[in-house]
């Protein structure tokens, strides 16, 4: 009974969330820390009747919140639910295998191969340096000599951390072809990339894709955005209408202002998060680990005293999930999620235990 299309999939697979018992989750990238305080208020007050009507089909009121944060208009934002559903949006009205691959890194969010093959999309993987970096470079080299669907590039990227500056992106832009989309995954940026949310009137081929999942602690809400050109919003637009014209529920769309109106308790969740991932970065440097520089919630390192497949099966027999990824330039390393400073406290007790045992 399955079409051709749906038999030739590879589906996405996410960070485990088993329910057999009980674990310090260090694998998803989820906030430590709970929403904002005016969430858990409103969810107290919010009047049920209220979900016998539709939501706002373009989430104005959530738009306007984002256009506010970002010091732009509402024309220039486009809400879903998730990044991934935004992401999945953008790779069906934005490139097209007519011209040509599209373009990513040859490790980053291993999303972005599976959205390819759901929409019939050929594309590129082009290789990170040696240090694990984007190479901005080989991106405008491979650009200038071949035509191409689009680019799209993680930034921080996914699951290395390491992050590129304005001067990078602009630098991409100013290279690529004003006809094709330049895409930016910002879901990390806040805990120390550098955003180019600012920049998208300034260029009408960039589209900024972002998340509350992450540094605003709404990972279970899932609602997601895109920053761009009032056009490129518009296909968005055209396309959800296609497959969903109420994508964003309306307590969501409520949850996700209140979230967005208390800069104050992001900033500091964000600002804390971000003290435990330096700390837990200089403890696993000192152990003798590889870590490579972060600018997400996670950090990306690999053991010397087992390896990394060992040691995640391990820690996981213990009840601590970090991600490992097989693949060939992955393998050595561990993705750990940074939880709170009593997370990663009991995080370094386990692992002082099992490298005394190995």
């Amino acid at each position: 009974m399955y079409s051709r299309k749906v038999r030739a999939l590879t589906p996405y697979v996410p960070g485990e969330q088993p329910q057999n018992r009980q674990y310090i989750k260090l694998n998803t990238n989820e906030n430590p820390f709970p929403p904002a305080p005016g969430v858990r208020d409103l969810l107290r007050n919010f009047d049920p009747s209220r979900l016998r009507l539709y939501p706002d089909p373009d989430s104005t009121r959530l738009r306007e919140a984002f256009a506010a944060r970002f010091v732009l208009e509402k024309e220039n934002i486009f809400c879903g639910n998730g990044s991934d559903e935004v992401l999945a949006h953008l790779f069906y009205a934005f490139f097209d295998e007519e011209f040509g691959p599209v373009l990513f890194p040859d490790v980053s969010y291993s999303f972005y191969p599976v959205f390819c093959s759901l929409h019939g999309l050929s594309y590129r993987e082009v290789p990170l340096g040696e240090d694990y970096s984007v190479n901005i470079g080989l991106f405008k080299e491979i650009a200038g000599e071949s035509d191409y669907s689009g680019i799209i590039v993680a930034n921080p990227n996914a699951p290395t951390g390491i992050s590129l500056s304005r001067s990078d992106i602009i630098d991409l832009l100013e290279s690529s072809r004003s006809d094709r989309l330049v895409a930016v995954d910002e879901a990390y940026v806040d805990f120390g990339g550098e955003s180019v949310t600012d920049l998208v009137n300034r260029y009408p081929n960039l589209l900024v894709v972002g998340t509350l999942s992450k540094s605003y602690s709404l990972a279970g809400l899932r609602l997601g955005y895109a920053a761009g050109n009032p056009d490129l919003i518009e296909a968005l637009t055209r396309t959800k209408d296609a497959f969903n014209s109420y994508p964003v529920s309306r307590l969501a769309q409520e949850i996700a202002v209140t979230a967005l109106e208390d800069t104050d308790y992001f900033e500091k969740c964000r600002d804390e998060l971000i003290a435990v991932r330096e700390w837990t970065a200089k403890k696993l440097s000192d152990d003798g680990w590889r870590v490579l520089p972060s600018k997400a919630n996670f950090l990306f390192a690999g053991p010397t005293f087992t390896t990394a497949e060992k040691l995640y099966a391990i820690l996981k027999e213990r009840g601590f999930l970090v991600r490992f990824f097989p693949s060939p330039r992955t393998r050595e390393f561990l993705r750990i999620s940074i939880g709170s400073r009593t997370d990663m406290e009991g995080f370094f007790s386990e692992l002082s235990r099992i490298r005394n045992e190995i």
